[in-house]
């Protein structure tokens, strides 16, 4: 019985993955057919000839967005990834009364629904100045993924033993000291799994791109819904520009997965 479980295990599991690529093939194989050849009929055929212009058309129209997402995915990751890991530092290793009741208030921030909130945030951008930036775009999702990130740092610093604060304390180190050189140095898996997630999440958002931004300072998610056109969908064009867009979070993807992981099972067991 133990012979063939193992082979039917991997037999279900091609199966599966066969089945989740079929729309990556699809993609895949339209992007690179001649517009007279894209179908419905036809999606699942192999092209007469392989034509890249359906990728060299859209990189040219989604360059300037591409940008766009670099310059907001980069600066956001980080500042919401450096700020998570403060509050998890002070709320897992410096507690202090009402500690608790301020990470719950701060973890209500994970459930408000975006559509809630996009009238006033939109009155407060312009207020501010920053209504069609990128700094505006950038400061609203550091302030969205800072009850994630803190979530995350706060059960991975959980797992670091209290007596190395304590002894940090005893030779004089402060708060700022000890979490430069102690809790920094630790905290690579957790910067991993925190930076993967905010820099996915950041760059395939679209509802907060589409109604702050507009024209030349939109991002790619948004200059890819626009590829469709108004009279005539080139398809291959779509399908390449979709590709091209996803492939900095499939990079990452392939570089860090490993961490990923081992990132997140990093604070699942203390001591």
């Amino acid at each position: 019985m133990a012979v063939l479980k193992r082979p039917l295990i991997y037999l279900v599991l091609i199966v599966c993955s066969i089945f989740f690529l079929m729309p990556v093939y699809v993609m895949l194989v339209t992007s690179i057919k001649p517009i007279e050849e894209v179908s419905l009929d036809g999606m699942w055929s192999l092209p007469s000839k392989i034509d890249f212009t359906s990728y060299s058309e859209a990189f040219g129209k989604l360059a300037p967005n591409f940008l766009n997402s670099v310059y907001l995915v980069v600066p956001a990751t980080v500042l919401s990834a450096l700020l998570g890991a403060m509050n998890g530092y002070v709320l897992s290793k410096w507690r202090f009364k009402g500690s608790e009741t301020l990470f719950t208030f701060m973890l209500f921030g994970m459930f408000i629904p975006y559509q809630s909130i996009l009238i006033p945030l939109i009155q407060f951008l312009r207020d501010i100045g920053l209504y069609n930036t990128i700094p505006g775009l950038i400061l609203v999702h550091v302030v969205y993924g800072i009850p994630i990130t803190t979530l995350m740092f706060r059960n991975f610093y959980a797992s670091i033993p209290d007596e190395m604060i304590e002894s940090a304390k005893i030779d004089g180190a402060g708060f700022i000291k000890i979490f430069r050189h102690i809790m920094l140095p630790l905290s690579v898996s957790g910067f991993v799994v925190v930076g993967i997630w905010q820099f996915t999440n950041i760059w395939n958002e679209f509802l907060f791109a589409v109604t702050i931004t507009q024209s030349d300072k939109q991002p790619i998610m948004v200059a890819l819904q626009n590829l469709s056109g108004s009279q005539i969908v080139q398809w291959n064009v779509q399908m390449a520009g979709a590709l091209l867009a996803a492939l900095p979070t499939l990079f990452v993807y392939i570089l860090l997965g490993k961490y990923f992981v081992r990132g997140l099972l990093a604070g699942s067991v203390k001591g």
